[in-house]
Order: C-alpha cells, then structure tokens, then sequence
C-alpha cells in the first residue's frame, strides 16, 4: 500500500532550541523517500522517528547554511555504513558544490554506496519517474537556493454512470483504459482528468516569483515563516518570511494544507503563527510544524 505523508524531522532556524532540531523533513512518496535539508542532528532525528538509511533515494538541499545542510555528513556516512542497496541521488545548489563535496567527505569513513550528484543551476525539471516529476525555482535568500516541487502526473478517473450508458463493464474497462477506445466510445466519453498531486518545499527566502510558481496548486506546502509580522523588517533584510506572508501565498496558489516551520528561536508561542496565518486570509487545512508530527499529503482531489 502507497504512503504518502512528511515526516517532520527538525523545525528551528538558525539554531535548535531545548524543544526543536535543526531542520530536516522526509517526504515518504510510495516507495521513495525524499530527505529535504538535513541540517545538524538529522541522524539522530532519524532515529526517533523510525525512519532508516535505507528509506532515502534522494536528499534535495535547497542551499548551504548550516542549519539545512550540517546534517549531510552523518547522513551520507550512515548510507554508507548501512550499505543502502539502492542509487542515492543529491540535489543542491551547484554554487555550493565545495561545500557540498567537504560535507561528504569530512571524515574518514568506507564508501560503500554511490551518491549521484546532482547539483541544481536552474530553474526546471530535475528528474522524472514513474510516479512524479521533481522540479526546482529559484529562491530570494544570501546566498543561493532553491525550492524544490514533486508533481504526480495527471491520470484518468473512470465513471461508472458513463460506463453503464455505453454499457461497458468488466475486463473490457481496462482494455479501454489501455487502449485509449472500445468501439465508436473513447476513453474521453468515459472518464475525467484525476489531478496528480503536488508537493512543494519552499525554505529560506524572501517573497519572490520562485515561491509563487512552487506553491501554485500545491496539495501541500511545507514553507518557511521564521518570523511573526511584527517582525517583517527583520524578514526581508535576512532573506526570509513572516507567517502572513507565508500563508498570503498558500492563499493565492490554492494550497490545501500548509505546514509552517523553520521558526526563530525568538517566538515562545506557537500559536501565534496560526492565528497570523489565519489573519492573512487562509482558510485550508494548516499546521504548525514541531519535531517527529507526521503528516499525510492530502488525498487527491
């Protein structure tokens, strides 16, 4: 049976706190797993909330400050000494190709398993597989970043009032379905477009075109809100976003759930960046992320 949910690893910025990890969130996508900044700890984060080595096939950085990458080395490290028996692939930003390469080989250890970089210098299309596309957009922040989007295809829902008026039934639906028409009746007569899922992951910025195009139509948006908007001065001068901004755009690109995170350690209410949220005008389904929340991707629409 497919999974689909993310795994909430670490949710601070800048530093972790007593309650909150470094950041770092696995999307569990059927039978991939997606390791999305894995900042210092993430081995151990891990750990707790059961998630293994061998769950990753792709690690996706979105740039190299150390609260989202100082985690790489232990996690490549642990690839390796687990001998994960499929590809690893890493996504990052390619101006960070150094820092990438001293975080992998840090220490000494034996490499056993072959990460395939795959560095990131543009907007587009990164990899395509059975099951989705993943895409990136550049992002507003010091040094570079981007955000990263997973898309399942579109597929076909088929409707049983239209199959009994063509009276079409049994192993000929999936003949239909396969041959794309049975007869004088097309699969058009028969079924609808089914909206593939939409995943997007938008970390440090400020508002920019790279986080409109990320969150647009999003089942789920897991996006950064360091900062309250009393604060948004703060925001924009460190590259970053404020909870109302951060839900002004999940309001305006249609997202279904949105999960905030990446919180500055100054805040000790975490309600008050759901009720800035709710202030902003978004009405969908919303969490405020902490440490080890598991959260499924919305059903299809």
């Amino acid at each position: 049976m497919s999974v689909r949910e993310l795994v909430v690893l670490g949710t601070a910025s800048q530093v972790p706190t007593r309650h909150r990890n470094h950041n770092g969130y696995l999307l569990r996508w059927d039978s991939e797993g997606i390791l999305f900044d894995p900042g210092e700890g993430t081995q151990r984060q891990m750990l707790r909330a059961g998630v293994a080595a061998h769950d990753l096939d792709r690690i996706c950085v979105t740039h190299f400050h150390g609260d989202h990458s100082l985690g790489l080395a232990g996690v490549i490290q642990r690839i390796n000494l687990d001998q994960v028996p499929h590809p690893v692939t890493a996504h990052y930003p390619r101006s960070g190709q150094r820092f990438f390469e001293r975080l992998r080989y840090s220490t000494a250890y034996r490499e056993t398993v072959g990460i395939t970089e795959a560095p990131v210098d543009a907007d587009g299309l990164l990899a395509t597989t059975p099951s989705y596309r993943l895409e990136a957009a550049r992002l507003s922040h010091p040094v570079e970043s981007y955000g990263y989007r997973i898309v399942e295809p579109d597929g076909r829902r088929m409707l049983p009032e239209r199959l009994a008026e063509h009276g079409i039934k049994g192993p000929d639906v999936g003949r239909l379905q396969r041959e794309g028409s049975l007869g004088d009746v097309c699969l058009d007569d028969v079924s609808e477009v089914r909206r593939g899922q939409r995943f997007a992951f938008v970390m440090d910025t400020r508002l920019c075109a790279g986080v409109h195009t990320l969150a647009d139509g999003a089942d789920m948006l897991v996006i950064e809100s360091t900062f309250l908007d009393e604060d948004e001065q703060l925001a924009v001068d460190h590259g970053h976003l404020t909870a109302g901004q951060a839900a002004r755009v999940a309001r305006d690109g249609g997202v279904r759930h949105l999960v905030l995170t990446h919180f500055s350690q100054r805040y000790t209410d975490p309600d008050e960046f759901e009720r800035q949220a709710r202030a902003a005008g978004f009405d969908g389904e919303l969490t405020v992320a902490h440490d080890l929340l598991r959260v499924p991707v919305p059903k299809r629409r």
